[in-house]
């Protein structure tokens, strides 16, 4: 039987004598042909990867549907406490602790994955689920690197039997319909700056900026496969201060507030306004800066160029207790959406300003919220004024995780495919690249190069991935 090893030894000397869409599709013949259309109402095969604390909320989400047949199960944890609930659900899904070794032994049982591991992982896995032909939702961020992020974009490509999703949910909700439902009518036009705030507590704001080095080792919690978790990243010793949700603080693993929260809130605004990449990205205020964990504030300053006949836009990013932005006259009060998961903050004061956007256009200002919450136009005065020239704006035929089950079974489209939510995940990346150096960088989205600080531009790859997991960045 040839394994998991076997075909990435494969893989690397094909990709060596032959251009890689050859490969890919001397390699993957069989998963390329058109596949048979199926009915509404079959069930897709899928396998969870990372089924703890996230994983667990969006596998109950998927379950809903009614339109899965679980396969199998894979966490590193497998079997600690937060994997619990879900396997109690499935006690007949077969069981992994490395996602390898999932492919390897029950790759032909399954035909979708659903990962919801950290930032970090999601390249690895996703790539290797491409490269079999299996369809791919993959959590927010997409990827940790603007290079993992290109590469799973190609990758799509080369696919495009498969379906992709990257998890901002609120791209199948009414946000999603209201923007492009405004924009097409002309209600939303001509925007030169958005506002995006994220100023509720992070784990890391009690943290101690000072720190010079990274924390001491811990005993592993029973069973773990540490290795795994690490997956390409460099090695660190096991400390709980990467598990269970804290890898979102250091940026070796994690993508802080602007990767966790940006995707709920600048989606739609990213995709309409068709923005694409930034030619300047600029830290404007920073507080608790250091080498290893997210800044406790951070005011970031993204430039996008004019496209075709819409101006250029300034987009605005404010994160951090004490960083609140500029509000407009008549905002009136900051609405929270009440779909928004659960984020294992522990207890959170009450913000002063919800996680949010405020977009300025020539004519009018927009107020808006977080995922699936709708936009409104302020002052009320304004709302009154324009209330008979809104469009009707059409119900969404599915949410989110149905949206990509029948886009599997070749129905509807996804919403947020990995051509799309690539794009907006690479500017969080360059976001972050400006972040970690504190600075200001200048960007050419022609040659996908910073221009003016060759180690942010290295950074834009980051360090070469641990021995073992090169294969991955050849898939």
């Amino acid at each position: 039987m040839v394994t998991r090893r076997d075909f990435l030894k494969t893989m690397s000397l094909a990709s060596a004598g032959v251009a890689i869409g050859g490969a890919s599709n001397l390699l993957n013949a069989s998963t390329l042909s058109a596949p048979n259309k199926k009915q509404r109402s079959d069930k897709v095969k899928i396998a969870y990867i990372g089924i703890g604390n996230r994983g667990e909320q969006i596998i109950r989400d998927f379950a809903r549907t009614e339109r899965v047949e679980v396969v199998a199960l894979c966490d590193v944890d497998m079997g600690d406490r937060q994997t619990q609930g879900v396997m109690q659900m499935y006690p007949k899904a077969k069981q992994f602790r490395d996602f390898r070794e999932l492919f390897d032994k029950a790759g032909n049982e399954f035909e979708a994955v659903a990962i919801a591991v950290p930032d970090h992982s999601h390249f690895p896995i996703s790539m290797l689920a491409l490269s079999e032909g299996k369809h791919v939702y993959v959590e927010k961020p997409m990827a940790r690197t603007f290079n993992e992020c290109e590469l799973m974009i190609q990758a799509a490509r080369r696919h495009p039997n498969l379906a992709t999703q990257m998890g901002n949910q609120g791209h199948s909700e009414a946000n999603y319909f209201q923007f492009k439902a405004w924009k097409e009518a002309g209600i939303i036009k001509d925007v030169t700056a958005i506002t995006a705030h994220m100023n509720n507590i992070r784990r890391w704001h009690k943290w101690d900026a000072t720190i010079y080095k990274y924390p001491e080792a811990q005993p592993l919690p029973q069973d773990m496969d540490w290795s795994t978790w690490l997956g390409a990243a460099a090695y660190h010793d096991y400390n709980e201060k990467y598990h269970q949700g804290e890898w979102r603080c250091w940026y070796d693993f994690g993508m802080g507030a602007l990767g966790d929260w940006g995707a709920h809130i600048l989606d739609t605004c990213h995709e309409f306004l068709e923005l694409g990449l930034p030619y300047e990205v600029s830290m404007l205020y920073e507080k608790g800066h250091n080498d290893f964990f997210y800044p406790f504030s951070s005011t970031i300053l993204f430039r996008f160029p004019a496209r075709r006949d819409m101006p250029p836009v300034d987009v605005t990013w404010y994160d951090g207790l004490d960083n609140l932005p500029p509000i407009p006259a008549g905002y009136g009060v900051s609405g929270l959406d009440p779909n928004i998961p659960s984020t294992n903050q522990g207890d959170t004061p009450p913000a002063k300003l919800n996680p949010g956007k405020i977009i300025y256009s020539k004519e009018l200002t927009f107020k808006g919220g977080t995922h699936g919450s709708t936009l409104s136009i302020i002052p009320e005065e304004k709302v009154k004024e324009m209330a008979d020239k809104l469009p009707e704006v059409p119900q969404s035929p599915s949410n989110h995780f149905e949206n990509f089950l029948l886009a599997c079974n070749g129905i509807e489209k996804t919403r947020s495919p990995f051509e799309i939510a690539g794009v907006l995940s690479q500017v969080f990346s360059l976001g972050v690249v400006a972040q970690r150096l504190n600075t200001q960088l200048f960007f050419d989205s022609r040659t996908k190069e910073i221009t003016n600080n060759a180690f942010a531009n290295a950074m834009l790859t980051g360090i070469p991935p641990r021995k073992g997991w090169e294969e991955f960045y050849k898939l």
